[in-house]
């Protein structure tokens, strides 16, 4: 596919909802998609999605006009909150946290596409966008039609929040540790793409949210370009070397490259 014919670079945001659990390491939220989807169908992935007008323009509104850049990440974190809440039934970085049948309602609106602005408003509730921290950053280079630029976020998960599949996009949501979601990918239990899998590559060391935290700090602002290459006629997924994670290539016959 030549670059004329790509499709625009897409905005995207993303949340790595961590449960700390006393003596274990942090269980994650992941949600299976759709066989139907058509990216990353059947994948295990974090919850969230593309940026929406409607999610610049609730940036806008929140911040002054101190430049794109502020408003861009504004719009990214806008759009993995409401995705969050759209496919997981979980409401990050909203304060107050709404009950049940609030949180019931604002997502079934959402679904609808009613204008998230408008259901804050309605439900007295407001964005506290500082609950999500960076992690990382993707950009792929392959020309492939679908290509976003997402921003990943760290974020606690709620007390007692119960994680519900949408089921249209995703079908089921489960919790599990890096380690144990990777082990399970390895023996074929589950679909992992090359993104959600260095990251949870990066994230299984880490024994509190503070501590991936801590490594987001460090690392967030650098770009992660996965590409692919080839070696000794092997075709390979490959990421930057010194950008924070531990595995920067795997044979491409081994992972979907999402």
């Amino acid at each position: 596919m030549s670059e004329a014919a790509q499709d625009p670079l897409k905005l995207a945001g993303t949340i790595i909802v961590m449960h700390e659990l006393q003596d274990f390491p942090p269980h994650i939220l992941m949600l299976e998609r759709a066989a139907s989807m058509a990216f990353a169908p059947g994948a295990l992935v974090f919850p969230g999605g593309g940026v929406e007008d409607r999610d610049r323009e609730l940036a806008e509104k929140l911040l002054s006009p101190v430049g794109n850049a502020d408003h861009e990440e504004a719009a990214c974190r806008i759009a993995a909150i409401r995705e969050t809440i759209e496919e997981a039934g979980l409401a990050i970085g909203i304060d107050p946290y709404p009950g049940s049948e609030a949180l019931a309602f604002l997502r079934a609106a959402l679904q609808k596409g009613e204008r998230f602005g408008l259901l804050l408003d309605q439900c007295g509730l407001s964005l506290q966008l500082q609950a999500l921290t960076p992690f990382a950053r993707w950009r792929p280079t392959a020309k492939v039609a679908r290509r976003y630029d997402t921003r990943f976020y760290l974020a606690k998960a709620p007390p007692d929040a119960e994680a519900i599949a949408d089921g249209g996009e995703s079908v089921r949501a489960l919790w599990a540790s890096a380690t144990a979601l990777l082990d399970d990918a390895e023996a074929g239990r589950h679909d992992i793409i090359f993104p959600t899998r260095c990251n949870l590559e990066r994230l299984a060391p880490f024994n509190s949210l503070a501590e991936a935290q801590a490594n987001g700090a460090l690392f967030a602002h650098h770009i992660a370009t996965g590409r692919l290459e080839m070696r000794d006629g092997m075709k390979w997924l490959c990421i930057e070397e010194g950008i924070g994670y531990p595995v920067t290539a795997r044979p491409a016959d081994q992972t979907s490259r999402g």
